[in-house]
């Protein structure tokens, strides 16, 4: 019997246990989340790191490490491109170009020697550390270099968890040395929270590989470092309002090219830029001021789609600590400028298009522009809800900071946004995520909601805001004027026979919020002379003599009628408070441009 023949067959990793390993490891992170969001200072305090971790490894997850696989080069390639389709935040789309490069230098191989995948771990930290247009030490970075920096590819290997386990060890003394790469970090006393996450996921590995085990322990909730991170560095977000925006997006294609697109991106002035992904499929992250900036340029490379901008102001607020109920709401809610900012209002963007072109509603697109565009564009825009995606993202956040949440919505009379948010509660916290039917829009929405935000304030608990508001939904009235039938008809919300009977009757119509929601015609003003005089009488006419209100006067890029009728109103009406708004597409793109709106609460005992 020669020498070959008596030497042991080579190890090799083969896809069932690949992914077994990867389920433990990703388990773990999701495990770790809000301990990961309470350590997240770098690169801004925006609290979020675990949430965008958990969301980017819950798309894996859900979608390549749902399904069985035989070929591990096969399965790694479904994990880079769910990671790099879900990824969320600077450290997701850096785990999600991490695992990328793994799969390109793996290839199509249905085992994979230790050799083989050393190779792939290096080729995997060279891949990530390029998808960043500023690398920093001290982060992800570092610890994943360490990582992939302790294998020797040449090394025979009989044992894996002695193959692993000095490579993981090694990633834990990187991920302690971070607080002295950044002052940051230091300074909070915490670790790089995004490095944090990338041993947790080493860590089920290794558990994994330990005990064969995949589900990981329930991790601590709890962490020595608390919320003092996140306000040693708030200065630095107020001192920089440039990249407010933590801004994402997926773009598809052949040939993408990801250096061209980089040095596009970075001549816009962005921050912790990272461009991650394949020659087919990238994902774009940027801090920025004009998030629909950074979508047009990514649209000169290819196809753009999964738009989402982060407003990290608002995530500051949040992690610096606040009330124990989180309030958010969706852009239908016409908002009084810088009252989300007061009350600490958080808001999930609508989607709405002008043909091939997406848009998130009042960020990537702001009501000023989108009237503009209405007058100018042949094709009707639509509005579409946001994503049960979208719900769970904002849920998962302000979850890790809050014991609990209420969304107050549009209603659902008219649209699909509540199930939406329904469907984002059931899968994740359902006992602490409240949903709430406004059976409102506009002005009436944001009115809502602001009693909402204002009860949170005064420290009281979910149960008792949703009781609040449930007295005030039926007293919060809204109505609309339009001047021009034009969208109502092309969008198919009243017959077309009604607009030449309206423009020959020479009339102005009226509608109003109906108790479900929907908007139903109630009368008219003869003509289409001084109408916000006319309407503010009108409406004065049909309230409460004796009562005092609050009230949200809404304009669709009609700021000089809005102001005039918010001037006869606060004459005419007793009110306590009165706000001018920017009523956006919710509404806009059926009444069109000129259209305004009156919404209206009592002023009740809290």
């Amino acid at each position: 019997m020669n020498a070959i023949a008596l030497q042991a067959p080579r190890l090799r990793i083969r896809g069932p246990a690949l992914r077994r390993a990867l389920i433990a490891g990703a388990r773990r992170v999701i495990a770790d989340r809000d301990v990961l969001n309470k350590i997240n200072v770098f690169p801004v305090p925006d609290g979020d790191t675990g949430s965008n971790l958990a969301f980017t490894l819950g798309s894996v997850l859900t979608g390549a490490l749902s399904r069985r696989t035989a070929g591990a080069g096969e399965l790694m390639r479904r994990v880079g491109e769910d990671a790099i389709d879900g990824a969320r935040g600077n450290s997701g789309a850096i785990l999600a170009q991490f695992f990328t490069g793994v799969a390109e230098s793996i290839g199509n191989r249905a085992a994979i020697e230790p050799g083989i995948m050393a190779r792939a771990i290096r080729a995997g930290s060279l891949s990530a550390r390029q998808a960043l247009a500023e690398p920093r030490e001290g982060t992800i970075l570092s610890v994943i270099s360490a990582f992939a920096d302790s294998f020797d590819p040449d090394r025979r290997v009989d044992d894996l968890r002695g193959w692993f386990a000095p490579a993981l060890e090694k990633a834990r003394r990187a991920l302690a040395y971070t607080p002295q790469q950044l002052p940051v970090l230091k300074s909070a006393g915490v670790v790089d929270a995004g490095a944090q996450g990338f041993v947790d996921l080493l860590e089920g590995i290794g558990d994994y590989l330990s005990n064969g085990q995949i589900d990981a322990e329930t991790l601590e909730t709890e962490s020595e470092a608390d919320l003092e991170a996140a306000q040693a560095h708030q200065e630095v977000i107020d001192a920089d309002p440039a990249h407010r925006w933590c801004s994402e997006c997926l773009l598809l294609g052949e040939g993408l090219d990801r250096a061209g697109l980089r040095a596009a991106v970075s001549d816009l002035g962005a921050s912790c830029v990272v461009v991650a992904g394949s020659h087919s499929r990238i994902r774009l992250h940027a801090h920025v001021a004009d998030p629909q900036a950074l979508f047009d340029i990514a649209a000169r490379f290819g196809r753009v789609e999964s738009t989402k901008a982060d407003d990290m102001r608002a995530q500051a607020r949040t992690a610096a600590g606040g009330s124990s109920v989180a309030i958010i709401t969706d852009s239908s809610a016409d908002l009084p400028e810088g009252i989300a900012e007061q009350l600490n209002i958080h808001v999930v963007p609508l989607r709405l298009n002008f043909g091939d072109q997406d848009y998130l509603d009042k960020i990537g697109l702001t009501p000023a522009e989108f009237y503009r565009k209405l007058r100018e564009e042949i094709v009707l825009p639509r509005t579409s809800q946001p994503s049960p995606g979208d719900f769970r993202r904002q849920f998962e956040f302000l979850l890790s900071h809050h014991p609990s949440l209420v969304y107050l919505g549009v209603a659902r009379a008219v649209s699909g946004t509540i199930q939406s948010a329904e469907t984002a509660a059931q899968r994740g916290h359902p006992d602490r995520t409240f949903i709430f039917d406004s059976a409102n829009a506009a002005g009436g929405l944001a009115l809502l909601t602001i009693a909402a935000a204002e009860a949170a304030q005064r420290g009281d608990d979910a149960a008792s805001i949703v009781a609040l508001v449930e007295r005030l939904r039926s007293q919060t009235l809204t109505w609309a004027v339009t001047r021009d039938l034009t969208l109502a008809v092309r969008g198919g919300r009243i017959p077309a026979w009604g607009k030449p009977l309206v423009q020959g009757l020479g009339l102005t119509p009226i509608a109003k919020v109906t108790p479900i929601g929907k908007l139903s015609l109630v009368g008219a003003l003869m003509g289409k002379k001084n109408v916000p005089e006319r309407f503010a009488r009108y409406v004065a006419r049909r309230v409460q003599a004796g009562q005092r209100y609050r009230v949200i006067v809404g304009h669709c890029d009609a700021p000089a009628d809005g102001e005039l009728l918010l001037s006869r109103l606060k004459s005419s009406i007793d009110c306590q408070d009165a706000w001018l708004a920017e009523t956006g597409p919710a509404v806009g793109a059926h009444a069109g441009p000129g259209a305004l709106v009156i919404s209206l609460q009592p002023v009740i005992a809290p």
